[in-house]
């Protein structure tokens, strides 16, 4: 494998998994804010509901996404003939994908955080005038933000790895859909020195850079609490 392969399917994973976590951030803090601060009917269900990609196999999610977002799906046909827009075997479909099963790791790490954040914080800026949204924003978020940096690269790492949900939705095509993990398969399923040679690499690599990620987390999070 030249250099300039090489590079095109770090930076293909690298854009799958920067995408997954901008699609995916907005939610998670809605979803973990809720059930961090919130009960109502149903929550149990609901919980288990955001957490179920944790426990099935990711190629039921890779199936599930095929038949709903495929071209023949109910929304894959609608987002076709209205806008244009196909996802499935598309580097935007792994994007998804990969959202999708980094998603509970997201929720989970910033409902910790925010769970942690002393409540008499928020009553006393409501006491002081401050809207719910204000609070929110003012004082919820930055507080939760160590959980957010945390849940982000939880997130970032495991779409990195994402392989059985992508394989099954986006297939495995070089150069369109095949990011690091679908590239070590692809080695090991050719015999011969050199692919082993090639998948070794490949796994270097991907170790490298989830190694890379955590750290990142690790130093965004001492700095904020130093500041903090």
């Amino acid at each position: 494998m030249d250099n300039d392969a090489l590079l095109q399917i770090v930076g293909l994973s690298m854009k799958v998994a920067f995408c997954s976590v901008l699609l995916s951030l907005p939610l998670a803090m809605i979803i973990a804010y809720v059930l961090a601060r919130y009960d109502f009917p149903g929550k149990t269900i609901f919980d288990a509901i955001v957490h179920l990609p944790l426990v099935l196999p990711p190629v039921v999610i890779g199936f599930a996404l095929l038949l709903t977002l495929g071209r023949n799906g109910p929304i894959g046909s609608l987002l076709h003939d209205w806008f244009g827009i196909v996802v499935a075997f598309k580097w935007t479909g792994a994007a998804i994908a990969s959202a999708i099963m980094g998603f509970p790791l997201m929720v989970r790490a910033i409902r910790l955080s925010v769970m942690a954040i002393d409540r008499r914080i928020e009553h006393a800026a409501r006491t002081l005038g401050a809207s719910p949204l204000r609070v929110l924003v003012s004082v919820v978020l930055p507080l939760a933000l160590p959980g957010i940096i945390t849940g982000s690269v939880l997130s970032f790492a495991r779409s990195l790895g994402e392989f059985g949900a992508t394989i099954t939705f986006v297939s495995n095509i070089p150069g369109q859909t095949q990011t690091l993990p679908l590239a070590i398969y692809t080695a090991t399923q050719v015999p011969g020195d050199e692919a082993q040679i090639q998948a070794i690499w490949l796994s270097l690599v991907a170790v490298a850079l989830s190694v890379a990620a955590l750290a990142a987390s690790e130093w965004l999070s001492r700095r904020y609490n130093t500041n903090a």
